[in-house]
């Protein structure tokens, strides 16, 4: 497996989050996706680290080093917010383009 791609992300401060596998092969990314991959960490917890999708690259957005057992519970904040964000951006970006179109006309 590649990691975890982020579906959805509950509102709710202890709320989960769901993930679809990624296979080994999946291809980069598509704009706005996050995945999330988590390996042990050498001496306890988990090493966490989420990547965000890009018009042309896939980058990383985050780490978590060592981070503890309930470690959804410590990420989940930042793929809310994140997840959020690119939702927003693309909202603007569609309503920006018919703006466009419509200064055409």
């Amino acid at each position: 497996m590649r990691g975890a791609v982020v579906q959805r992300v509950s509102a709710l401060p202890e709320g989960p989050f769901d993930v679809s596998w990624l296979p080994a092969g999946t291809p980069e990314l598509p704009l706005g996706r996050l995945r999330l991959l988590w390996e042990p960490a050498s001496r306890a917890g988990w090493d966490v680290t989420a990547h965000l999708g890009l018009a042309t690259t896939e980058v990383l957005l985050a780490s978590w080093p060592a981070a503890p057992d309930d470690w959804p519970r410590l990420v989940r904040p930042t793929i809310h917010e994140v997840t959020g964000l690119c939702a927003a951006l693309a909202v603007a970006t569609v309503a920006l383009d018919l703006s466009n179109r419509l200064a055409e006309v």
